[in-house]
């Protein structure tokens, strides 16, 4: 009995193994490392390279002269640099000969010009050359008299003194004084003048007008602005044809001219004109046939004591709009020049007109 159970647990160790098939060895193996190969990037380091620095702005290296103490604006992508303008105007002093500058300082004290052998100091704020002499300023024990503003170098004086001509373009159409922007319906043009759209700074002051416009052949006309010229430049007249004949050729179609504001040489009366619809309750008037540019008109309805302003429309006409309430008014009209011709008991009817005294001298 004891042997029996002495062998029993290898009885069963080999009916176990019966059932499970051989046996099999297995050996433990330890990864140390693993290497793992991705594939390069389609694109280059470049690429990779500016797409950081797009996302990293940084201000632009300005070197440190003449830019100052500026400020950045950083709300963009790429910062603009704004430098620091000045507060005061740069001066440059020039030694002139005190005989040439006589005539244009003559607001001057005769005290403040020294003799030939000594120089005049100018300050001016535009450039200036300074004329060679191995001769010194000389010393003065007083302050030296300040130069007037409107002194200047010589150049300077002359071409301010002169009545230096505009020089522009000219081309021509077929002229239409009743058609036109400055609304001359019914008006001739004296005999003496031509007609002319203008093309400068545009206002209705600029209708009635008159410039002197020499062409290439040399020849000059007078002409009257009778219309505004829209298309055209700030130097740009569009004459009448009969005009631009004389002074150069039709088939150029546009000639080099030089032009210069100038009284038109009318010596008959102004005329004051009422518009159609004129009435004691709106007030619509124009000045035609004068000798120089108008700059206002004025009513009153008290015999002089008192004077009531118009508004210039753009079509030439000056107007109240709530009228002038009297049949008739006084007429007040000041030139540019800032003379007067006082009209008076004219009527405020649809239509008429009036013919003034006189007309303003050049």
């Amino acid at each position: 009995m004891k042997s029996f159970v002495a062998i029993l647990p290898f009885v069963g160790f080999a009916l176990a193994q019966d059932q499970c098939g051989p046996l099999r060895t297995v050996t433990e193996t330890q990864i140390d490392r693993v290497t793992v190969t991705i594939p390069a990037p389609s694109s280059s380091a470049t690429d990779v390279a500016e797409a950081k620095i797009s996302h990293r702005p940084h201000r632009p290296n300005f070197p440190p002269q003449p830019y100052g103490n500026g400020t950045f604006a950083n709300s963009t992508r790429f910062p603009t640099y704004t430098p620091i303008q000045p507060t005061t105007l740069a001066t440059k002093v020039s030694a002139l000969p005190t005989e040439a500058l006589s005539s244009a300082l003559s607001s001057l004290s005769s005290a403040s010009l020294k003799s030939k052998s000594t120089r005049t100091v100018v300050v001016s704020p535009v450039p200036v050359t300074a004329i060679s002499s191995t001769e010194s300023v000389a010393p003065s024990s007083a302050p030296a008299a300040a130069p007037a503003p409107s002194a200047a170098p010589v150049e300077a004086v002359k071409e301010e003194t002169s009545a230096a001509a505009v020089k522009g373009k000219a081309t021509f159409y077929g002229g239409n004084v009743s058609g036109g922007h400055c609304s001359f319906t019914g008006y001739t043009l004296p005999s003496n003048l031509f007609g002319t759209a203008f093309g400068g700074n545009w206002d209705a002051s600029q209708c009635g007008s008159c410039v002197a416009v020499t062409g290439p052949n040399g020849k000059t006309i007078k002409a009257m602005v009778v219309d505004q010229c829209p298309e055209c430049d700030v130097t740009h007249l569009d004459l009448f044809e009969t005009g631009f004949e004389q002074i150069g050729s039709k088939s150029a179609g546009i000639i080099d001219i030089s032009y210069t504001q100038v009284p038109c040489d009318i010596t008959s009366p102004i005329v004051l004109k009422n518009k159609e619809g004129t009435s004691p309750y709106f007030f619509s008037m124009q000045v035609v046939n004068s000798n120089v540019a108008i700059s206002k008109l004025e009513v009153s309805t008290d015999g002089g004591a008192s004077w009531k302003a118009t508004t210039r429309q753009p079509y030439n006409f000056f107007e109240i709009s709530g009228g002038s309430g009297k049949d008739t008014v006084d007429v007040r009209v000041t030139s540019v020049g800032g003379n007067t011709v006082i009209t008076k008991d004219v009527s405020v009817a649809s239509g008429s007109t009036k013919t003034a005294e006189r007309n303003f001298s050049a």
